[in-house]
């Protein structure tokens, strides 16, 4: 029962993004198991990978006419979206700040997200410099949940009160949600035809990414498209860093830096973004307009451009500017709520992973393989929009978790790869790719890499 959910939510996610019933190829689920939630998350990750899998079949069979059936595995599929790394004698740094955490308001709970060094700051400027977070939930305490949420967001903080599934229905965003599609496609300008082989041995050899996100959906879609041959080429500003992702998100990457307040950097970002054939981006709804790159400006540049963007809370409503993260948008939408209350806890429960980021960055993966499908067939570039807000919809609108699969534990050795990877700190085990075809594998051509360590070129 729990395999032929995934079928048939895979199904919906492909009608969503193409407008058709059926799946073009077969596709099969193997593996066992589910992460143990509430919520179906391993079946919205499980059909959101297969989804990303099934595209890659659509784009080969334009050209060679056939197409390949497709096998997710459950099991790893669901253990990607914890760490896709082992390390052999290293340690990956803690995912979490110090201060980031919940805690309990004068009439509900917060979330306080504090891991960027300008977020920690936003806090300790509105509460005070806190050295541990028993200190700081003393001063949290005597604070409304709403009244601090939006002292904190117009502090440039990132926070969520912890809202139901029935409070945020009410919500003027999430009532902005309702009729937002899962996927916000729009066709633009054509250009000349594209020259990419699209051979099954390495699909997207050839294929130029332009890699303008961060923390964590936006990374996950471009480490896929990575492992399929693309050139990717991830661009942070100076001083950005994810110490606990990098090991996990850079492999098969080339990361550099630039400054796009500078005229040098921008320049060079728009001779790199001329080449591009995709970019795929995280910038909050607005942001590279205010650069001076906005959607208009990015297809005047590069003509027949693939562009797959995301924002945290939605492409409409006051909050579509609003920072936020996987965490976040669980609390504001209801997910943690429910994950109290059905677990009869005295504080928020969320889900087991970052399953809102991880099935997200496996749908953005799906909407940049859709777009070059349609590069091939009509010469057009293409914009699609995605949001957490509106994934995370996706799943608590889903039929509640099938029992009857046993809990996902641990990852074993037969989980990884059997050649190890050597990084810069040190070597690790890969976990095995959760999706293939039958002649096509993800193969990352070299090893995860720290964010600023490539110069700004195309290889």
């Amino acid at each position: 029962m729990s395999d032929e959910q995934i079928q048939v939510k895979t199904r919906e996610l492909y009608a969503q993004l193409t407008g058709k019933i059926s799946l073009p190829c077969t596709l099969h689920v193997s593996g066992t198991g589910n992460l143990a939630s509430y919520y179906p998350v391993t079946p919205l990750v499980a059909a959101s990978v297969a989804l990303a899998g099934i595209t890659v079949s659509q784009l080969l069979a334009l050209r060679n006419g056939k197409h390949d059936t497709v096998t997710v595995d459950r099991r790893l599929a669901s253990l990607w979206c914890k760490t896709s790394i082992r390390p052999d004698g290293w340690d990956i740094p803690p995912a979490w700040d110090s201060l980031a955490g919940d805690y309990a308001t004068a009439d509900g709970w917060i979330r306080l997200h504090t891991n960027a060094p300008v977020h920690r700051k936003a806090v300790e400027t509105l509460l005070g410099k806190a050295e541990n977070r028993e200190a700081l939930a003393l001063r949290v305490l005597m604070w409304k949940k709403a009244e601090l949420e939006q002292a904190l967001v117009q502090a440039g903080g990132c926070a969520a009160q912890m809202l139901s599934p029935q409070e945020w229905q009410q919500h003027v965003q999430g009532k902005s949600l309702i009729a937002e599609p899962l996927f916000q496609h729009s066709l633009s300008v054509k250009a000349a035809p594209p020259q990419w082989e699209l051979s099954p041995q390495r699909p997207l050899a050839g294929v130029k990414v332009l890699d303008l996100t961060r923390i964590i959906a936006g990374p996950v879609a471009t480490r896929f498209l990575a492992g399929l041959g693309a050139d990717v080429l991830r661009i942070d500003p100076f001083g950005w860093d994810e110490p606990s992702q990098e090991a996990d998100v850079t492999p098969g990457k080339h990361c550099t830096r630039l400054n796009l307040h500078n005229p040098q950097d921008r320049h060079r970002f728009e001779e790199l973004l001329r080449d591009a054939d995709v970019i795929v981006h995280g910038y909050r709804a607005g942001a590279l307009h205010k650069l001076g790159y906005g959607s208009e400006q990015r297809r005047t540049i590069a003509p027949g451009l693939v562009d797959v963007c995301l924002n945290a809370y939605g492409w409409n409503g006051p909050w579509r500017e609003r920072r936020g993260f996987d965490s976040l948008v669980q609390m504001s939408c209801g997910i943690a709520e429910q994950g109290m209350q059905k677990s009869g806890s005295q504080k928020p429960v969320p889900l087991p992973v970052q399953a809102l980021d991880h099935a997200t960055g496996y749908l953005m993966a799906a909407a940049v393989l859709q777009g070059l499908a349609q590069r091939v067939e009509t010469g057009q570039g293409s914009e699609t929009r995605l949001s957490l807000a509106r994934t995370a919809r996706e799943l608590m609108e889903n039929n509640p978790q099938a029992d009857n699969e046993p809990p996902i534990g641990s990852t074993g050795q037969a989980d990884y790869s059997v050649e190890p990877e050597h990084t810069v700190w040190g070597t690790g085990w890969r976990l095995r790719p959760p999706v293939w075809l039958e002649n096509s594998r993800l193969v990352w051509e070299f090893p995860a890499s720290p964010l600023g360590s490539a110069p700004a070129i195309w290889r």
